[in-house]
């Protein structure tokens, strides 16, 4: 038994598990039991993740960041689904450890993998465990949304397919809305740019959303570009283990009069609201946001997640840590708000 009866931080909640389901030889689901009183805190946009602290005998716990395979439109519960891997201390700990009526300290749903409307078109490529963002984009789309959904799914062998029955479920349910496309390693080897540009040719008008191993990812990159897809039609999921503590409460750093006289101003737009902030040299965005009591998106503070990212409108930041963004992102003006600090006098962002 697994048991968790305190949160380590004001922003972590204690969640029982209310169902281990075995998707494949190597990777099963957690269903959580989300009470009442915090269904506002956990409700969640289709391609976002949840942030899991898992014991350790060395270090007393790590934060590992699993993305929910369920819609918030088709499923009762939030499911996170986790593969084993062969250095993978979480997910073996997690599959090993975990059964229902267990406990585990979550933080709530994170993460800006998910569509700004579900009524597009779109084009969606995964491989191995990554379906599992994909899924939830796929199904969310299917019942909320009027676009057509095409999968392109790779995976090692047959019996390493994740949702294979609800995915021929899906797609007996939708025929004229859904096109599924397997590819085994075992049977055709890995996929590669040309054959993949000239697939996706029919589908450039759609909206593509990417995630799996690095490797399959800079594939899918170079196949579009090569098809003539524009580069803002295309979004991944990028996930690195997380360094720090994201259970733990984050300082509130001290400013001095100097760095209080020569700091910055910000405009911050955040779920609708303008905060106007001081925003001293030294400090973040996700800093000063922090000190003054406003709820920002964030998980690791260390650039690693992507739960901060947010768009810069006017004047420039500079940033310690950016490598999960792509460079064409950060042209568009995306940047990592636990990364961020002002270079210009005045700033304009939006979450």
């Amino acid at each position: 038994m697994t048991t968790v009866e305190v949160p380590h931080s004001s922003r972590s909640v204690v969640l029982t598990v209310s169902g281990v389901v075995e998707e494949t030889p190597d990777s099963l689901s957690l269903v959580f039991d989300v009470p009442a009183d915090l269904a506002d805190k956990f409700a969640y946009k289709p391609g976002q993740f949840l942030t899991l602290r898992i014991p350790s005998d060395r270090t007393g716990s790590v934060a590992r960041c699993y993305s929910l395979a369920s819609s918030p439109f088709t499923d009762d519960a939030p499911k996170v689904t986790v593969k084993r891997t062969a250095e993978g201390y979480g997910s073996n700990w997690l599959c090993d450890n975990v059964a229902v009526g267990d406990t585990l300290e979550v933080l709530p749903p994170s993460g800006v993998f998910t569509p700004k409307s579900l009524d597009h078109d779109f084009l969606l490529f995964a491989a191995g465990s990554g379906i599992t963002p994909v899924i939830s984009i796929l199904k969310s789309a299917l019942t909320e949304g009027s676009g057509k959904v095409v999968l392109f799914y790779a995976n090692r062998d047959e019996k390493s397919v994740i949702f294979a029955e609800e995915l021929r479920t899906l797609a007996g349910r939708y025929p004229s809305r859904l096109v599924s496309i397997h590819w085994l390693e075992t049977v055709q080897g890995l996929p590669g740019v040309d054959q993949l540009a000239s697939a996706v040719a029919p589908y450039l008008g759609h909206e593509a959303f990417m995630c799996g191993p690095a490797p399959f990812m800079d594939t899918i990159h170079k196949a579009l570009a090569d098809a003539g897809m524009p580069r803002t039609q295309v979004h991944a999921e990028v996930f690195n283990s997380l360094a720090g503590d994201p259970f733990r409460d984050a300082d509130v750093v001290e400013v001095t009069e100097d760095e209080a006289a020569d700091a910055a101003t910000v405009e911050v737009e955040l779920d609708g609201e303008i905060h106007n902030l001081s925003w001293p040299r030294k400090q973040t965005l996700v800093d000063i946001m922090l000190a003054k009591g406003i709820d920002v998106p964030y998980s690791c503070q260390e650039g690693e997640c992507g739960s901060c990212a947010c768009t810069v409108l006017e004047g420039k930041v500079e940033m310690e840590n950016s490598e999960i963004l792509d460079p064409e992102d950060i042209e568009s003006g995306y940047i990592l708000g636990c990364q961020a600090r002002p270079v210009t006098d005045h700033l304009k962002i939006e979450f």
